[in-house]
Formats: structure tokens, C-alpha cells, sequence
């Protein structure tokens, strides 16, 4: 007999199981999911002035020729393919990304500074014990200072004295020295590191019209507005604010570990304080719609310094000439990071993002007559922070949720932000379906050692 499969949530992970199971033929299985509409934290919105927004800055790329080929299906021929252009804003100044490749443009002192980190850090034995000791180790003094640190801090809105490192894998780009000597002595920059040098972007709709695409044939299977909030691992049924119980063979949820954890009965203290322990922070994003030609070709830039509030800032209608109602308009996405630790205020973010941006020269001050709209989007959680005793907590969590037929998968449902892209995610979620129908192994999420 079919097993019956359960998927809380029709975001990426949720939407890679649903889609794989659909293609395996498999017809006993639902989809729950809590708000209006698919995609998770990969919607889009349109706002009535007609600019059309993601939740943050992102980017189709892949490292799985499986979720290539899905999102070729998805857009076809409509989408863009981009080299990326990022840069740092630093010094009053921009250089390209990544920042310690590309330091000759900095102040003198600031270049010399870096240097002589560097040469000190390459001579000495390092044993960090956090993510700051880490980045002090692996780039230096001066790298550390001037960027590596606040900006760190910046995006986590955590002190990376309270963070891990075992998450780095290609998330941060370690420091060739080489090229670091090449780009000052001889003026070379190096700018074509990482997975996504290249990248796609949907032409229309923003990055949730893939996920929309990819809902339309699974609709019947998908309930929207259904936001869990029990899960019985006994009688192994889930039951949905509106008091329905759905009962499940082996349930997927997509939904924040410590959530589900909390939602469940009958979970032991320890997995409970295991739970307590998981740490995240939540994003601000603020569009910024203006009446004017970009003026550059410049995909995102990061903001270490801490006079203005955001970390990133994407030139979102540079990804395709549909994201403004309007030939010759410009969308700027801002993101700022908000914790406990760094808490930032939602009511006054949108002005505090636009004095940045006229602070950063993004912004001209006779461009605050030429905005014709703002909107923001504050999703309290939007970074799983991997913090010092994450794999520990999450040693405790996993087994038991295991013992009981229920997988924890996906950016929250994971708590991994290693394996948090929008990729990897959807992988996620075909891997589950192929590991509970045959018991084939999982390879993108693969148990944690405390």
C-alpha cells in the first residue's frame, strides 16, 4: 500500500518534494502550507505603483543539474542571464567583490594594514574556537578589522564571537595571497569568485514566479492558509488552526525547527531546551522605487561600515527591465539585519535606508523628489545564525523527530544555513521523496555530529 506523505510548507523544500513526487507518480500526498501563496521566503510582491519585489537579494543559480533543469522548464526563455557585478562600499569608495582581492583602491594605511595582517596571519598556527577567531586567523588583523568582522556582524546581526565556523564551506571566500599581491602591486582585481559569477532571474514577477510555475500543475495537492499548530507523533496526524487533523505515514516539515519541536506532543525537556537553543535573525528589506535610469550596471554592493543600516543593496531592475512599471526607472532592494542583539526599528527603517543611500552616493539628495514608492517586508526570520552550540542542539533534535517518521528540511527546517539556498532547498525536498519511497541516501542534508 502507498504511504501517505505530509509536507508542512510550499516554499522551495516543500515544492521540490511535491514536485518529485508528482513525477514518480506517487498519489497519496498533500501539501500544508501557512500563508497565502508558495515560495516561502522566495515570493515576490508587486506593489500598486507597479514595482514588483523579492524577499531580499536573490539569484538563480545551481550546483544540481536536477533544479537546473526544473527552473529551465519553469521559465523557459523567460528569464535573464547575468554576469555578476558586486562590489564594497567602503572608505567612501567602491572596489570589487570579493573585498581581499581587491584592496588597492582602499587607503594607503588601510592596504598596508591588511598586508601586514595577511604575512602576519600565514606565519603563525591558528586553533580558532569561533567564527571571529576564524576570520582573524584566516585573514588577518587588518582584513578582519576593517571588513571582515563588522560586516559579518552586520549581516548576522550577531557577535561572530558567538558564532561557529564548521558552516564556512564556499559562503565566505578564504584569501588567496597571491592574488591579493597581484591586485596591489600589479593592479589586477579578481572578481569571478563563487558559485554564482553567473546567474538567471525570471524576465516577469520577481523570483517567486518560478515557485509559482512550479505550484501550477501540483494546486490540487497544495493547501494554502493552513498554518499547523499540533503535530501528534503518536497517532502521527497534524492538525491545522482550523481544527482539522491530517493524518501521515512519514511527514516532511518545512517549518522553523524550534516551531515544530514546540508544536509537537509529548516532546522530552531536552529536545525542548535543544529547540530553545536555535538562535536566528530577521531582516528589514526595503525597496526603493525611483524615477530615474540606474546609471550602472552594478548587480548588488555590500555595506560594512556602520553609519548606514543596511548590509546589501541590489539594483533589482538591473535583473530584468520588467521590475519597474516604467522604461528608465530604478528598484533598489536594501536589506538590514534585526536581533536581539542588533535590534533595528521597522517604523523608521524606510527613511533610515534612504538618508543611507544618499549618505553612499547610491542616492543623490535631488533623488528624494524622484522616489515614486518605498515597501518593506520585515520576516522576523530570515538567517538561521550558526551559532557555537547549533550542531550540538541539533544532535539532540534530529534522532528523536527521526524515531518518529518526521524529517526537518529546508532553510529553518534544517537549520543549516549552509544548505539554505534556494537550490539546495529544493534539493531538500527531492531527496525526501526518494529516500522514504526507496531508501535511497540523502546527500545535500546529511546528519550533524555534535
Amino acid at each position: 500500500m502507498a504511504s501517505r506523505l505530509l509536507i508542512v510548507g510550499a516554499g522551495p523544500t516543500g515544492l521540490g518534494a511535491a514536485h518529485r513526487l508528482a513525477e514518480r507518480g506517487h498519489d497519496d500526498w498533500v501539501v500544508l502550507e501557512a500563508g497565502d501563496g508558495v515560495g516561502g521566503l522566495a515570493r515576490s510582491f508587486t506593489d500598486a505603483a507597479g514595482f514588483t519585489y523579492d524577499i531580499g537579494g536573490h539569484v538563480l543559480f545551481s550546483h544540481y543539474p536536477y533544479y537546473s533543469e526544473v527552473v529551465a522548464r519553469a521559465l523557459g526563455e523567460e528569464h535573464s542571464e547575468l554576469q555578476r557585478e558586486a562590489w564594497v562600499f567602503m572608505e567612501g569608495r567602491f572596489i570589487p567583490y570579493p573585498f581581499q582581492n581587491n584592496i588597492r583602491d582602499l587607503a594607503p594605511e588601510t592596504v598596508y594594514e591588511c598586508l601586514v595582517g595577511l604575512i602576519e596571519a600565514q606565519r603563525r598556527q591558528h586553533h580558532p574556537a569561533t567564527f571571529a577567531d576564524w576570520l582573524q586567523a584566516v585573514f588577518g588583523d587588518g582584513m578582519a578589522r576593517h571588513f571582515m568582522l563588522p560586516y559579518n556582524e552586520k549581516v548576522w546581526a550577531t557577535p561572530p564571537e558567538l558564532m561557529g565556523y564548521g558552516w564556512i564551506g564556499e559562503r565566505v571566500p578564504v584569501v588567496d595571497v597571491a592574488a591579493v599581491l597581484r591586485n596591489v602591486v600589479l593592479g589586477q582585481d579578481q572578481v569571478g569568485w563563487g558559485p554564482n559569477s553567473t546567474f538567471r532571474y525570471p524576465l516577469r514577477g520577481g523570483t517567486g514566479r518560478l515557485y509559482r510555475e512550479i505550484a501550477k500543475p501540483l494546486s490540487d495537492r497544495i493547501e494554502l492558509s493552513r498554518p499547523v499548530v499540533a503535530v501528534d507523533p503518536d497517532a502521527r496526524t497534524v492538525t491545522t488552526a482550523d481544527g482539522r487533523a491530517w493524518s501521515y505515514d512519514a511527514l516532511l516539515s518545512t517549518m522553523p525547527l524550534d516551531g515544530l519541536v514546540g508544536a509537537c506532543r509529548g516532546a522530552p525537556a531536552a529536545v525542548r531546551a535543544a529547540a530553545g537553543r536555535l538562535a536566528f535573525s530577521g531582516t528589514h528589506v526595503v525597496g526603493v522605487g525611483l524615477d530615474r535610469p540606474a546609471g550602472t550596471t552594478r548587480n548588488w554592493v555590500y555595506f560594512p561600515e556602520p553609519d548606514v543600516p543596511f548590509y546589501r543593496v541590489t539594483y533589482l531592475s538591473n535583473y530584468s527591465p520588467h521590475i519597474t512599471p516604467a522604461a528608465g526607472q530604478t528598484l533598489l532592494l536594501t536589506e538590514t539585519s534585526t536581533s536581539a542583539h542588533r535590534p533595528q526599528g521597522g517604523a523608521t527603517i524606510a527613511d533610515r535606508v534612504i538618508d543611507g543611500l544618499v549618505t553612499t552616493g547610491l542616492m543623490r539628495p535631488e533623488d528624494r523628489g524622484r522616489v515614486v514608492t518605498t515597501w518593506r517586508c520585515s520576516p522576523a526570520r530570515t538567517y538561521p545564525v550558526p551559532t557555537l552550540d547549533r550542531d550540538a542542539a541539533l544532535a539532540a533534535i534530529e534522532p528523536w523527530l527521526r524515531r518518529r517518521r518526521i524529517w526537518s528540511r529546508g532553510r529553518f527546517g534544517a537549520w543549516r544555513y549552509e544548505i539554505g539556498n534556494m537550490d539546495h532547498s529544493f534539493m531538500q525536498g527531492v531527496e525526501w521523496v526518494d529516500h522514504v519511497l526507496d531508501g535511497a541516501p540523502e546527500t545535500v542534508w546529511t546528519p550533524v555530529s555534535a
